[in-house]
């Protein structure tokens, strides 16, 4: 499970520094406008998706991808997030 979110961080890393022709991942990390929207899209979808009780994994996976695309555009790193979560362990 927790490696297809690390596939995805390194998806992600691996296309800023090596652009792909074409490819959708890289036209969100070159516009991080673009990629602000589609997060705010599909999360919209999965709260609708949630509320209608369908489509809710397909929807949340979307916002999982466009959500660590967008991060990774505004030089968030995932392990400085995860840091701060286990901060908050009670």
């Amino acid at each position: 499970m927790l490696d297809t979110l690390e596939s995805l961080f390194k998806l992600a890393r691996d296309r800023k520094n090596n652009p792909l022709d074409g490819s959708y991942t890289n036209k969100l990390l070159a516009d991080k406008s673009l990629s602000k929207e589609k997060v705010v899209e599909e999360v919209n979808e999965l709260i609708e998706a949630v509320e209608k009780n369908s489509n809710k994994i397909h929807e949340a996976a979307d916002v999982f991808y466009h959500l660590i695309m967008y991060l990774e555009a505004n030089d968030v790193k995932i392990e400085e997030v995860m840091e701060e979560l286990n901060k908050r362990k009670k």
